[in-house]
């Protein structure tokens, strides 16, 4: 039997492109083992998914001052070793890494062990974690084609990032009776990433009463940030999150206003969506949203309102924008060559597992 090591976690981010991989991987026949840190997101992700999982040590790899570096860096060492011990009682023939900084001493663990490693990066400039693991890696694959000029001629490959099978199986008409909207008015689609967005949520909210004119929305606003006022606003729907209802509500939307982190703008090109993208800004992060969003709009995918310039004057004009343009942004979607990744990632898993030494 084939067996393959999934890694990857820190974020949902770093693990749901994993379990897009699962049901391909079973049908031929992997033994199927995850490897992550002891008690992160990625445990809690997995465990419904019947697969063993492995925790080691892990430390975060910070670009700013804090205390903890001063212990983390023994920690990343000490997951380091028990990673080779676990990889040496599993045997696995290849390890597949989403990133993020609990696969660091995965990676270089197999790698020490002559164990083929591919790994992803979604985003447009490789992390520092990545960045770490790229120089023991077969095959690195993304999402972006500027990426591939940023990596190994030998190693880069153009494949998008897998996208659950169920995204695509949605029921518009039972996220319509959900949401209590009719058919008269088209659907925006409003997600602010997992935990919302205050900005996003503020500039919607304010432009509720030019939106609501002419579409309905649907907003998923984060954990703690339902606007009570708003509740019984015809036209408006609001829920903190979604888990298996978001199919249907994607299939209901007929354009999706999104931050633009790399996964969450990958479904939205699988599913076709016209999307209007409020990357985060680079005061509040390293700015890889920033380049994700302009890439898109720079390969017809995505319109762009920049955090600095939102307003609900400025959404409006940008959701104006997006629906009187939605055609031509949908077929720039269909002519992408970043779709099914997960195909083109489980050839590169399958070659690496034939040409093994």
């Amino acid at each position: 039997m084939k067996k393959i090591v999934l890694t990857g976690g820190g974020t949902a981010g770093h693990v749901t492109p994993n379990l897009a991989l699962l049901p391909k991987l079973k049908e031929l026949g992997y033994e199927i083992t995850y490897m992550g840190s002891l008690d992160g997101i990625e445990k809690k992700l997995i465990a419904d998914f019947d697969i063993p999982y492995y925790g080691v040590p892990v430390g975060k790899l910070r670009r700013y001052v804090d205390p903890k570096n001063l212990t983390d860096p023994f920690k990343v060492i000490k997951g380091y070793h028990e990673a080779k011990k676990y990889l040496k009682e599993i045997k696995p023939d290849v390890v597949f890494s989403k990133g993020g900084y609990v696969a660091v001493p995965i990676v270089r663990a197999a790698a020490s062990l002559k164990i083929p490693c591919i790994i992803h990066e979604s985003d447009l400039t490789p992390g520092l974690a990545n960045k770490l693991c790229i120089p023991k890696a077969l095959k690195v694959c993304c999402n972006f084609p500027e990426t591939v000029e940023k990596l190994p001629d030998n190693k880069a490959e153009l494949t998008g990032s897998p996208v659950r099978a169920e995204l695509f199986e949605g029921n518009a008409e039972a996220a319509r009776e959900m949401c209590g909207f009719n058919k008269e008015k088209p659907v925006i689609m409003v997600i602010g990433g997992s935990t919302g967005s205050v900005a996003i949520n503020k500039a919607v909210r304010k432009a509720l009463p030019e939106l609501l004119k002419n579409y309905q929305v649907v907003h998923l606003c984060g954990n703690g940030r339902i606007d009570n006022l708003l509740l019984t606003t015809e036209g408006y729907k609001q829920y903190e999150y979604l888990k298996s209802e978001l199919k249907d509500v994607m299939a209901l939307s007929d354009l999706v206003i999104s931050r633009a982190g790399a996964n969450a703008i990958c479904e939205l090109l699988s599913l076709r969506k016209p999307n209007l993208l409020i990357p985060l800004s680079k005061a509040a992060s390293r700015g890889d949203q920033i380049l994700n969003a302009n890439s898109f709009e720079s390969q017809g995918f995505s319109l762009v309102l920049q955090e600095e310039d939102l307003d609900e004057i400025s959404l409006v004009n940008k959701v104006k924008e997006l629906d009187e343009n939605k055609e031509k942004y949908v077929a720039a979607m269909e002519a992408s060559n970043q779709i099914n990744a997960i195909d083109k990632i489980i050839t590169l898993i399958e070659d690496a597992v034939i040409n093994r030494p």
